[in-house]
């Protein structure tokens, strides 16, 4: 590494770990009244690809877009974007760039009240049908197993956390939007919770909640992840992207591909040529969540 190339890294690493902290920081309480009967051990689960079908924020974006929040251009590059991540099953770097350098724009000026009382409604007739049942089932297996369940995604705090309210979770952590007396100016807490960001965050609610990692298990669809999968001690590949499907089957890991076969197999092509992260390019441009600066 050049010199030059030292404080862009170091600069990388605090923005990743600002955004760990703040997403657990803003993680929700408990869903449950009683304490759960293995609290040293939790699963963690990534959502887009994951836990649904496609990007959530697209289809957050999308209802909002029909409530007449965005612009036809804006919601047309999220749609490009949907469609490439839908094909690919993985994320494209250059997304989360641009999305990074403009996209936060059209959200400052709202406030969090207007869309958080949107949340519910876009939820049932955007996303619920596309939750994979078979993901939904491992969750409910830790739950069971008196394990607490965490979303942890690229996607705004607000839509992970209704997700996880809708699935009976414990809770979620996402990507943490700045407001100031409830109103979004238009910057993050720290970068996107994506790639070592997830890592992060999963340390800070550990440390809080005095999990064993060890103990604990972790679920994505995309090498993205690693960090995450690798901080655990059952990590396991959902619809894997192709450098992810590799990596499991070398260690070990689970994996769970819930997809047609002949898809899984387009996607697994298709992923050998791409990498990045498009659910947090999305989530940039309509990150919702931040913490008040008067807080």
């Amino acid at each position: 590494m050049t010199p030059s190339e030292r404080p862009r890294r170091l600069n990388l690493q605090q923005r990743s770990a600002l955004a760990g902290e703040a997403a657990a920081a803003s993680a929700d309480v408990e869903n449950a009244l009683a304490w759960p009967s293995d609290p040293t051990a939790a699963a963690f689960f990534d959502v887009d690809n994951t836990v649904m079908q496609g990007a959530s924020i697209f289809h957050f974006a999308r209802g909002l877009y029909r409530r007449r929040f965005f612009t036809t251009r804006e919601i047309a590059s999220a749609a490009w974007k949907q469609a490439y991540f839908r094909i690919a099953g993985v994320e494209d770097p250059e997304h989360v760039a641009d999305a990074r350098n403009s996209a936060l724009s059209f959200i400052a000026g709202h406030t969090t009240t207007e869309l958080e009382e949107l949340g519910e409604e876009i939820f049932d007739e955007a996303m619920a049908h596309r939750v994979w049942p078979g993901t939904r089932a491992l969750a409910q297996i830790h739950l069971d197993e008196g394990q607490r369940v965490w979303l942890v995604t690229a996607a705004p705090i607000e839509i992970a956390t209704i997700i996880a309210r809708r699935l009976g979770l414990t809770g979620a952590m996402g990507t943490v939007a700045e407001h100031v007396d409830g109103v979004y100016t238009g910057r993050l807490v720290g970068d996107l919770l994506h790639g070592p960001a997830k890592a992060e965050a999963i340390k800070a609610l550990a440390a809080r909640e005095g999990l064993d990692l060890a103990r604990c298990s972790a679920y994505s669809d995309s090498s993205n992840d690693l960090p995450m999968l690798s901080l655990v001690g059952d990590p396991c590949a959902i619809n894997p992207d192709a450098r992810l499907r590799a990596h499991a089957r070398a260690h070990g890991w689970r994996i769970h591909d819930y997809r047609t076969g002949r898809k899984a197999a387009r996607v697994g092509l298709l992923g050998a040529a791409v990498a990045g992260a498009v659910t947090g390019a999305v989530a940039a441009g309509v990150s919702l969540r931040g913490r008040d600066r008067s807080a």
